[in-house]
């Protein structure tokens, strides 16, 4: 039997709040990747239960109709065999759009870096501080 259960790990994935500086970009972005792969994996293993309950709950269907059971008890048990491989199709689709967030999620964080590395190295290495962005504008 499965753990239907929301697994909590202290909270959100990334925290939301509104630090925008480039090391907690990356790390929220890097925290968001690796929990997309998590969940990932997590409704991989899902998929493969619920087929196989599927399948099993298909064959049960196929024994009792040979036992010439009662054909509401056949029927209930088909029900469950097509709500079953329902339900599987739509946890394959959250799957895939896991693993589609974790891929834009990587791409992100590098493509954040290659933009923005470079002028938070030069930020960082020096005594001076910078003015808040839009200081010069006013």
């Amino acid at each position: 039997m499965s753990d239907l259960a929301p697994r909590t790990r202290g909270g959100a994935a990334a925290q939301t709040d509104g630090d925008n500086r480039y090391k907690a970009v990356q790390n929220k972005l890097k925290t968001l990747g690796t929990a997309m792969d998590l969940a990932g994996n997590e409704l991989e293993a899902l998929l493969r239960g619920m087929r196989m309950n599927a399948q099993r709950a298909e064959r049960l269907t196929v024994t009792t109709a040979n036992a010439e059971l009662d054909p509401k008890f056949v029927e209930m048990t088909n029900q469950v065999s097509i709500a079953l491989g329902g339900a599987a199709v739509e946890v394959r689709k959250l799957h895939e759009t896991a693993q589609e967030v974790s891929g834009l999620a990587h791409d992100a964080r590098h493509t954040h870096a290659r933009l923005y590395e470079a002028l938070d190295t030069i930020r960082s290495g020096r005594p001076e501080r910078t003015p808040k962005p839009g200081f010069f504008a006013h």
